[in-house]
């Protein structure tokens, strides 16, 4: 047994959930409940401060007053509410105007170890799928950040002239599929189509495996490779996204290996603004 003063701690597994907002932002109203849903229903974790880069606003958990909240989402366009320390916390980040790219979503994030029981896997489904409808979602992504990072993002290496006749070399990190217009970047633990991504697959939804499927009312779809998030990089976990993909269109994903942009993308001429 390793002495508990010559332990050392594991560094956490993080795990990620994305739902992204229509063009637009949202009204304080929504806003303010979608903060009601998840602080105070769902309990994701127990806010202890609030604001954007620095987290500055204190708030008192034992009286829970979301006003506050609402007011700082109103007056800078977006909201970060964070836990006692950096692992739990969720990110308001909508699109600050109506054209593509649509790069607002909301953000969770917290320990993957949360995803181990099978109750906190149900909920999770569920609130997400809530949180969609009310939002307006079209599309929802989960799973460890690590695996959502690596797939929607891809290090790009450049160049620069300079006086002395030799290149200046660097590396830099560019979107892969900058927002759900583009397309799909791949296939993560939790994938949550709403009607624009079910009627761009079509009868090809029905060709996935039911273990791997499972509707969420009639407007929304779960496509869900593997039990865990933790799977996500595994030779199993990769082969099974590679055959739901071919199930799927694989011209509706981003191609990784060939580094090709998806040639089948979702129609959003009908994609409604988040309600007020």
């Amino acid at each position: 047994m390793i002495p508990f003063s010559c332990a050392i701690a594991m560094p956490i597994k993080y795990f990620k959930t994305q739902i992204g907002l229509p063009p637009g932002r949202p009204s304080g109203e929504v806003i303010g409940k979608v903060l009601e849903l998840i602080l105070c229903r769902y309990r994701w974790f127990e806010p202890r401060r609030y604001g954007y880069a620095s987290l500055a606003e204190p708030i008192d958990p034992s009286n829970m007053e979301l006003d506050p909240l609402v007011t700082y989402y109103k007056e800078h366009g977006s909201l970060c509410v964070a836990a006692r320390t950096d692992r739990d916390f969720i990110w308001l980040s909508p699109s600050l105007t109506v054209d593509p790219p649509f790069t607002g979503k909301i953000s969770w994030q917290t320990s993957v170890t949360s995803a181990s029981k099978a109750a906190w896997r149900a909920a999770h489904a569920q609130q997400v799928a809530e949180l969609m409808r009310l939002v307006r979602s079209p599309l929802a992504l989960a799973g460890l950040d690590t695996d959502l990072h690596g797939k929607q993002w891809r290090l790009v290496h450049k160049s620069l002239p300079t006086e002395t006749g030799k290149d200046f070399t660097y590396s830099e990190e560019e979107f892969i599929v900058r927002d759900y217009s583009e397309g799909l970047p791949g296939l993560v633990w939790r994938n949550f189509y709403g009607p624009p991504f079910i009627r761009m697959f079509g009868e090809r939804l029905d060709a996935v495996p039911s273990e791997c499927r499972k509707p969420l009312g009639e407007d929304l779809v779960l496509v869900q490779p593997y039990e865990l998030p933790t799977e996500a990089g595994t030779e199993t976990g990769m082969a099974r996204e590679r055959e739901l993909i071919s199930l799927l269109g694989p011209e509706c994903f981003y191609d990784h290996e060939r580094r090709t942009l998806p040639t089948r993308r979702p129609v959003l001429d009908s994609l409604g603004q988040p309600v007020h």
